[in-house]
């Protein structure tokens, strides 16, 4: 199925070129250098024109010394200015893509956790290197090339008109607005459908492909290499197709520019002989206007090529203009009602997903500082759903979830976060040591804090039989520890973090129970100074709590 832009070229163009801001100036300064630069490289051909015009007979002010200077020093300074015209260019490509990412990771920090659970990885770190890359394209060799093309036409037009024959201007303009101006959009309409489905492709490309890397060992353990390989194949295939689709359309415009080109030249020519042919022009000043017309065309030509690139650019610009305007699950609040937590109570709360399919239905639960409330159901019941809602991951449809009487919607975001953490059941840890992943919870933590926290989640004397200690590498994806180890390190962070709730997510899924025996022991003893709520499917778990709430069907009630 064909994916379409949700924007239109020129808004995505549009909305590009907002993001300028304040590098405006630098682009206006790119333009100028490369129009003057242009109209130099122009300059070497047509005072060369202008010497063997001098030489049939034309009326040249100009001596055959100053037309050979004139001609060199155009080929100097055009050296110069097209330094400093792609100097600017990819200036201001590469500070805008470093502000896009930084655009695109503020985004993907609001839309955390809530929309971020539906979206592949894969196809967000595509977007954020080979998409965000694609708009160096428009940046550095699109704004700029368009700019000039129309200044140095004019400027060519205008030149041939006085200096030869309006005759041969109108001939050469006639070709400025096919090549520059018809052709261009005939191209994109025929590129466009390629150029996205290549973008689509490569993208979900790349999140198959990452999931295949990440899930390596299960797909070894389950014997389904094979298989996987011949969806890796195929996938591979299909970008394969897209992309000599893609390079084919491309080469067929291009040959259609120079195709034009040729027949426009022709054309010119054509003009300039019938003028002398009667009497119009000179041999001369015909052969300085044809000279100038000859060589006015590539500007217009870079702009006939755009299409080839902007296909996949707008697809990339749609893409990235798609995520930045997307809205959140739940708006952060900022500037806030803020609390110290002592209670939470929630009432009468509901939530669902999508509408009329209840998650969570008329809600009555609380929970005080000092002791451990327990939620037992069966998977899928809505107990995690629950505790993202503690957390304001979605927005509440009814009811009340109070903190110390504050309703959560308008309590600050970064205060609820400070006072509330949570343990999930499966930990990310970055390729760090363990003891910098530990820091991500308490930056300035000492060394004693972290052993503490670490003993409270039974992890420390693992830790000291691992060859660094604290310091040990953890391995990409955390591959060198188990899932119980990973567990229980984000056990740790919970408690170097310090929170007065903690909310605890099937906390002991994971681990033997040896260890879920040494954790719930740890969790006993933090009860005099938190609240936690302890959500697991195990009865067994629930020993150590003060108060169970059973789920069934998103329905929660007290045991008794």
């Amino acid at each position: 199925m064909k994916e379409k832009l949700r924007r239109g070229g020129v808004k995505i163009m549009a909305s590009l070129i907002v993001l300028l801001g304040s590098l405006s100036y630098i682009m206006i300064l790119a333009v100028l250098n490369g129009v003057v630069g242009y109209l130099c490289a122009l300059g070497v051909t047509l005072f060369g024109a202008l010497a063997i015009a001098k030489a049939l007979g034309e009326t040249i002010a100009l001596s055959y010394g100053w037309l050979i200077g004139l001609a060199v020093g155009c080929g100097v300074v055009r050296g110069l200015l097209r330094y400093i015209e792609q100097y600017c260019n990819h200036y201001i490509a590469f500070r805008l893509l470093a502000l896009l990412r930084d655009k695109i990771f503020g985004a993907l920090r609001i839309l955390c956790p809530a929309k971020l659970e539906t979206k592949q990885k894969g196809s967000i770190i595509a977007m954020i290197t080979s998409d965000i890359e694609m708009l160096e394209v428009f940046y550095a060799h699109t704004i700029s090339p368009v700019c000039i093309a129309v200044l140095v036409s004019l400027a060519v037009f205008l030149f041939v008109g006085f200096a030869a024959s309006w005759y041969l201007a109108l001939a050469a303009l006639l070709g400025y607005i096919v090549i520059g101006i018809v052709l261009p959009p005939v191209n994109a309409r025929i590129l466009r459908a390629s150029g996205v489905n290549y973008r689509r492709e490569f993208a979900a490309f790349n999140a198959y492909f990452l999931d295949s890397i990440k899930g390596i060992k299960d797909i070894v353990l389950h014997c389904a290499e094979r298989e996987r390989e011949k969806e890796v194949d195929r996938r591979s295939d299909e970008l394969l197709a897209q992309t000599k689709k893609m390079k084919r359309g491309i080469t067929r415009s291009g040959a259609a520019t120079e195709l034009l080109v040729s027949v426009f030249i022709v054309l010119t020519l054509a003009v300039g002989i019938l003028l002398v042919h009667f009497d119009g022009l000179g041999v001369g000043m015909m052969i300085v206007g044809v000279t100038a017309v000859f060589g006015s065309f590539g500007p217009v030509i870079s702009i006939s090529a755009l299409p080839g690139s902007l296909t996949q650019t707008f697809a990339a610009g749609d893409r990235v203009l798609n995520l930045l305007e997307e809205k959140p699950a739940v708006m952060p609040v900022h500037h806030g009602e803020t609390f110290e937590y002592e209670r939470l109570d929630v009432a009468g709360l509901t939530f669902s997903y999508e509408h009329n399919t209840p998650v969570l239905q008329d809600v009555w639960m609380h929970a005080r500082k000092g002791e451990i409330v327990g939620i037992v159901g069966e998977s899928g019941c809505g107990k995690s759903t629950f505790l993202k809602l503690l957390l304001r991951f979605w927005e509440k449809d009814a009811g009340n979830i109070d903190y110390n009487g504050i309703d959560i919607d308008k309590i600050d975001s970064d205060n609820l976060l400070d006072n509330v953490t949570m343990v999930s059941q499966s930990t990310y840890l970055f390729d760090e040591s363990i003891e910098e992943n530990l820091r991500i919870a308490k930056s300035d933590a000492t060394q004693e804090e972290i052993e503490r926290a670490c003993r409270m989640a039974s992890v420390h004397d693992f830790i000291m039989t691992l060859p660094e200690g604290y310091k040990t590498k953890v391995g990409a994806m955390g591959d060198n520890l188990s899932a119980g180890e990973k567990q229980r390190i984000g056990m740790a962070r919970a408690f170097l973090k310090g929170s007065d709730l903690i909310l605890l997510d099937e906390p002991t899924s994971n681990v033997d129970s040896i260890n879920e025996g040494m954790i719930l022991q740890s969790l006993a003893e933090q009860k005099s100074k938190k609240s936690i709520i302890l959500v697991s499917h195990r009865e067994s778990t629930m020993a150590i709590a003060d108060r169970i709430y059973r789920v069934d069907r998103g329905i929660m009630s007290e045991v008794e």
